[in-house]
């Protein structure tokens, strides 16, 4: 995996990750104020969810690049067969 994939599929695992992860422990505020959602969190610890979601995005980044060292995943297979059924 050149460094330029690697950086592709970690942002997209972040960005997936991330989605995931936004929802966790999220309480709507009782009370709202005034001009605000009343489903919107009272406290949305969005730092503590950003750290969460780097750290979980490099622990799966780390198995996809382990994989395509392995060659147990290809990219360069999947872009052969793409490219081979667009011709057809």
């Amino acid at each position: 995996m050149s460094w330029v994939s690697g950086i592709f599929v970690y942002f997209i695992t972040y960005w997936t990750v991330l989605f995931t992860i936004l929802p966790w422990g999220n309480q709507a505020d009782p009370n709202p104020a005034l001009g605000h959602a009343p489903s919107a969190p009272a406290n949305p610890r969005l730092k503590q969810k950003f750290i969460a979601t780097a750290i979980v995005s490099a622990i799966i980044w780390l198995a996809i690049y382990v994989l395509v060292k392995v060659e147990i995943i290809s990219f360069h297979d999947a872009a052969r067969q793409m490219s081979a059924e667009m011709q057809q």
